[in-house]
């Protein structure tokens, strides 16, 4: 039984990238194939992708959604969006000296008022004047994570958002798509893969470490995702025709076998809180493509329990030898899935 201390490591912090790669696909691809690193370009991923494998990604479109504001008694406040509840409320995280009451109002971006509403667990329900993505496009900020060190520009609006972003919904961005771009996904349909999409609102609580040594203990945080039916039906045509599902991303994983869980792949619709350690058995990926993930992490876990706990231990210690760029706007890892798994 593993616990929290096994997934924790030391990372040099220049290895954390601060700004993305001129060219989306220019990153680096450390391929671990059984207990073999190598070295390889991005665009690799063409040789190393068959016909007929089935790429899923993540259309989730990242919210410009934090704000500055402030109070009617005049004290600063800062909001981050976690999730849309419908066009005129939503669940947010609040940071201010006093926590706001119910009733309150909130001026955001010096240009509207919302209305404080009731608390929903470590969050709060915000009332809109108007509809929220237009209000949130207008006059929010993107939000970087939390190790990224500079406010976000004009660059990053672009950068830290998929080319096939589409859903909007998410407050972080699906980085394993953040590799492709429009020139690397016509060449993949060019060789005959084929391409699936789900959608996961990327939460917040991605950033946050676990803190519980027994993981056990640990309150996974939820997201909201959906599958379609044309999704499900491209997975049962792979799987019959023996080609590879490859999850873009552990959010792609995380929806695929949220639907899974009944053993085969379902069209749908809910919330997930799955927490997925070593010794979770896989329904439907085969194969992932992910950036590199923060140590005491619930993504570090789930990789672990993809590819094999000690290959992924000696992949890490291989990439930070090596100078891979970490994190969001870092390079990215091809994974098979264990046969332990």
């Amino acid at each position: 039984m593993y616990s929290l201390s096994d997934f924790d490591f030391h990372l040099p912090e220049d290895l954390i990238a601060q700004t993305p790669l001129p060219e989306r696909s220019a990153s680096r691809l450390l391929h671990l194939d059984g207990n073999r690193c190598i070295d390889r370009s991005f665009t690799d991923i063409v040789s190393l992708l068959q016909p007929g494998d089935l790429l899923i990604f993540n259309d989730t479109r990242v919210l410009k959604a934090r704000f500055f504001g402030l109070k009617e008694s005049g004290g600063k406040v800062e909001v981050l969006v976690e999730r849309v509840l419908d066009n005129h409320t939503v669940h947010a995280q609040v940071r201010a000296s006093k926590s706001p009451p119910p009733g309150v109002k909130i001026r955001l971006a010096d240009a509207f008022d919302v209305t404080v509403g009731e608390r929903a667990g470590e969050f709060y329900t915000l009332h809109f004047p108007a509809d929220v993505f237009e209000l949130i496009d207008t006059h929010g900020r993107l939000p970087l994570p939390p190790y990224i060190e500079h406010d976000a520009d004009e660059f990053d609006e672009q950068r830290y958002q998929t080319v096939y972003a589409k859903t909007p919904g998410a407050v972080a961005a699906p980085t394993a798509g953040l590799h492709f771009d429009d020139t690397l996904l016509q060449t993949l349909r060019d060789k005959g893969v084929k391409f699936a999409y789900v959608t996961l609102h990327v939460g917040a609580g991605t950033f946050q470490p676990v803190r519980n040594e027994n993981l056990a203990e640990h309150k996974m945080h939820s997201e909201w995702y959906t599958i379609s039916d044309n999704t499900v039906n491209a997975v049962r045509e792979a799987k019959a025709r023996g080609r590879d599902v490859v999850a873009v991303g552990t959010t792609s994983m995380r929806a695929l076998e949220s639907a899974s869980q009944s053993g085969e792949l379902n069209a749908g619709s809910d919330d997930t809180r799955l927490f997925i350690t070593p010794g979770y058995r896989f329904n439907t990926v085969d194969r992932l493509i992910t950036n590199f993930h923060l140590p005491k992490s619930t993504l570090l876990m789930l990789v672990s329990a993809f590819a094999g706990y000690d290959e992924i231990r000696a992949a890490y210690l291989h990439a930070i030898e090596n100078r891979y760029r970490f994190f969001s706007y870092g390079d990215a890892m091809l994974l098979n899935r264990a046969e332990t798994s």
